[in-house]
């Protein structure tokens, strides 16, 4: 027997999410707020992380402005060092002749 897959609603979801960021603040878990609502936390999950930025105080978006540039950052320092490794190797190869 097939089980009928579930849909919720965007308002729901929004709910949800607004319930786990407070829930939060008080020191509950996700899992917690999923089992009160009877949602499987990684469902809980992905839903707070993909839902936009809650208008909530003046500093979330510089917060939000900061996450990003790091994230940024760290892509270009990622792409630098592979840069790096594929110099090194021709390098090693010559090296290996040389001697």
């Amino acid at each position: 027997m097939t089980r009928k897959r579930r849909a919720f609603s965007a308002e729901f979801k929004q709910q949800a999410v607004r319930r786990v960021q407070e829930r939060e603040a008080a020191g509950v878990s996700l899992v917690q707020v999923g089992r009160e609502l009877g949602i499987r936390p990684d469902l809980l999950r992905t839903w707070a992380h993909t839902a936009p930025p809650t208008r909530g105080t003046g500093s979330a978006g510089t917060t939000t402005d900061l996450e990003a540039e790091v994230r940024r950052l760290q892509r270009e320092n990622d792409v630098l060092r592979q840069e790096a490794a594929f110099a090194k190797k021709p390098r090693r190869y010559f090296a290996k002749e040389l001697r």
